[in-house]
């Protein structure tokens, strides 16, 4: 039987503040409203997420719809590409994210690699895939990660990808036990 996650980038958020306590924006608001009216009719069983605030407020009302809770992954959050409460600007995470998917051990003092975050990942994700067979699962993630999750199971989920992602967009995984069998982009927002 088949189980489906449904990959839930978040929505925009501010440039300011931590990595674990940024919110969304006034159109990450807007944005996450649009996901629960795209996601409440699809028999979502459980809604999990990252622990950091803006994945969760992406997919809270989604949650609060379908009356469950959002249940809360800690090794779903983003990767941490410095110490890890640091956001850094995009000026320095362009370069960062090139030498990292050129060089998956590549890291920062104080980070993690591509390779650290895809193993902690996709361990999580198939924990996920096991405890919730057969059933359907919004994951509140990231855009890295996320990235990194996906690429696991096919690699043309890579860099390109991930600066091709929208902030929020949503994608529909179809596994059959832990094998991949088809993905699909659901969001058609800008």
């Amino acid at each position: 039987m088949k189980t489906f996650i449904y990959m839930v980038r978040h929505g925009d958020s501010p440039k300011v503040g931590s990595e674990r306590t940024r919110g969304l924006t006034i159109k990450g608001k807007i944005d996450a409203q649009r996901i629960t009216n795209l996601l409440k009719e699809e028999g979502i069983n459980a809604v999990i997420s990252s622990p950091y605030k803006r994945s969760i407020l992406t997919v809270q009302e989604l949650a609060d719809k379908l009356g469950q809770k959002v249940l809360i992954f800690e090794d779903l959050k983003e990767r941490i590409f410095t110490f890890e409460d640091k956001r850094i600007s995009d000026k320095e995470l362009i370069p960062l994210l090139n030498s990292s998917f050129s060089e998956s051990t590549y890291a920062l003092p104080g980070g993690e690699s591509n390779e650290d975050c895809q193993t902690r990942a996709v361990k999580t994700l198939k924990e996920i895939l096991n405890i919730y067979r057969e059933q359907k699962v919004v994951l509140g993630t990231h855009g890295a990660v996320m990235t990194l999750m996906m690429g696991y199971y096919d690699n043309k989920y890579n860099l390109e990808f991930l600066f091709h992602m929208l902030k929020p967009d949503v994608y529909r995984m179809e596994f059959n036990g832990e094998e991949l069998v088809e993905v699909n982009r659901m969001w058609k927002f800008t």
